[in-house]
């Protein structure tokens, strides 16, 4: 059962920026609800109400809104007019296809007297006889009238109320009512035999769905039956409706394979390698301005939007999401992120994400032959010159290499600054200056 609730009238009032308080007209239609209810307390600002196509029993709870002018309940299950006189500002009330059998229930509006409009179109009480002309007399609001020579048509069914017209159903009114009352008793029969029909019916639907040997060809047949167009059997349809769309939604969701969750690293901490992307990849080492760096170059759909892109550079990992598909690379070394840039090529639509590694090797160029006049005359320079010169050869290889050279090479120096000085025989020592030591 669907109900009317201060959720859905917001929603629906959209056109209102959701504010419900000051609500001038709302569309309820389509909503299979069941009951009136709620909006009189909620909209009392309401000119125009919408609840067309739903399954609307009866008319009630909308005696509050003073303002209402126009209200649309066709195509529901009403079968008698009431609970209008509130409505004082009404002038248009559709009430087309619906089961008002009880005609003489129109009453009930003549103290509604602004309306203008009536629609009764498809309901059982304009196939009696008089019914036209019953109306028009009933409800005197429903005329022609001049006010300051502009002429107000006032209409039933869309069709205009002729002076004539008036005279002649107010002369025939009493002949008319006899008959009326007769075909409202006939049309009162007749439902009570649709009641009872529709409560057998529906027992045999409710044995047909727990009876195990009720084929599925039976039940074809049952729906196949050709059924009086009653209350009760739109609402059986709209059951049957909602139970073939829940079995529809359930067979749906069966075959829907559970999402897989993607985990991104491993317990310890490792970055996994992930393509679900199903893309190509190249990942190569190379030199650029005197630093190692890595180049990934990945094989981006070409006419795909940047803006569905997404880059992420981390110090062991790079990732890239292409519209929710995930590209996840670990790489061998750290590298530096803040130093990363990514480029997209305008021809082939593909990634060029360079990173420099973070573990930078000391280098030096193998043409670099030259040596200073200070490598020259420093023989313990020139130690340290001979591993420097090696074109692969990293901070550890020269510091693990050479420790041993670096030890020699102190204790050589210290030796020489034990030695005595040799001094030119053609240099005098000053006495009074103390020898250095």
């Amino acid at each position: 059962m669907v109900l009317i609730t201060a959720h859905l009238i917001r929603k629906r009032a959209e056109h209102n920026d959701g504010e419900i308080y000051s609500l001038e007209e709302v569309a309820l239609h389509q909503q299979n609800l069941e009951r009136i209810e709620l909006i009189e307390n909620l909209c009392k600002s309401l000119r125009i109400l919408y609840l067309q196509n739903n399954l609307i029993p009866k008319i009630e709870n909308l005696s509050k809104l003073k303002k209402l002018e126009y209200l649309n309940l066709a195509l529901n299950n009403i079968e008698k007019v009431e609970n209008l006189e509130g409505c004082e500002s009404l002038k248009k009330l559709d009430l087309t296809v619906n089961f008002i059998g009880d005609l003489f229930s129109i009453e009930s509006l003549g103290n509604v007297h602004f309306l203008e409009e009536l629609y009764l179109t498809g309901n059982p009480c304009t196939e009696y006889p008089g019914y036209r002309e019953f109306v028009i007399a009933t409800l005197p609001q429903l005329k022609v009238k001049i006010d300051f020579l502009f002429l107000h048509v006032k209409l039933l069914d869309g069709v205009e109320i002729t002076k004539s017209e008036r005279i002649v159903a107010l002369q025939n009114l009493e002949r008319i009512r006899p008959v009326i009352e007769e075909k409202q008793r006939e049309h009162g029969l007749k439902r009570n035999s649709e009641k009872v029909e529709a409560v057998r019916r529906k027992e045999r639907f409710a044995k047909a769905n727990t009876d195990s040997s009720y084929t599925t060809m039976g039940l074809e047949e049952y729906w196949s039956e050709k059924v009086p167009y009653t209350p009760e059997s739109r609402i059986e349809t709209h059951e049957y409706m909602q139970q073939k769309e829940k079995s529809r939604q359930e067979t749906k969701n069966s075959r829907i394979e559970p999402r897989v969750i993607t985990k991104y690293f491993a317990e310890d901490g490792r970055p996994y390698n992930i393509n679900t992307a199903k893309i190509e990849f190249n990942l190569k080492e190379d030199i650029l301005d005197d630093h190692d760096v890595y180049i990934l170059d990945v094989a981006v759909y070409k006419h795909m939007d940047t803006a569905l892109i997404k880059c992420d550079i981390q110090v062991n990992y790079v990732r890239v999401t292409l519209k929710r598909k995930v590209f996840q690379l670990a790489l061998p070394d750290e590298v530096r992120a803040d130093a990363s840039h990514v480029k997209r090529s305008l021809t082939t639509g593909h990634l060029l994400i360079t990173m420099p590694k973070a573990s930078r090797e000391i280098r030096i160029s193998a043409n670099n032959e030259h040596k200073s006049s200070h490598e020259k005359t420093n023989k313990t320079n020139h130690i340290f010159v001979q591993d420097f010169n090696k074109p692969n050869a990293t901070f550890s290889e020269l510091s693990g290499n050479n420790s041993s050279k670096c030890k020699k090479s102190l204790l050589h120096i210290k030796k020489q600054s034990t030695t005595p000085r040799m001094y030119n025989e053609y240099i005098e020592d000053c006495s009074d200056v103390p020898p250095l030591i």
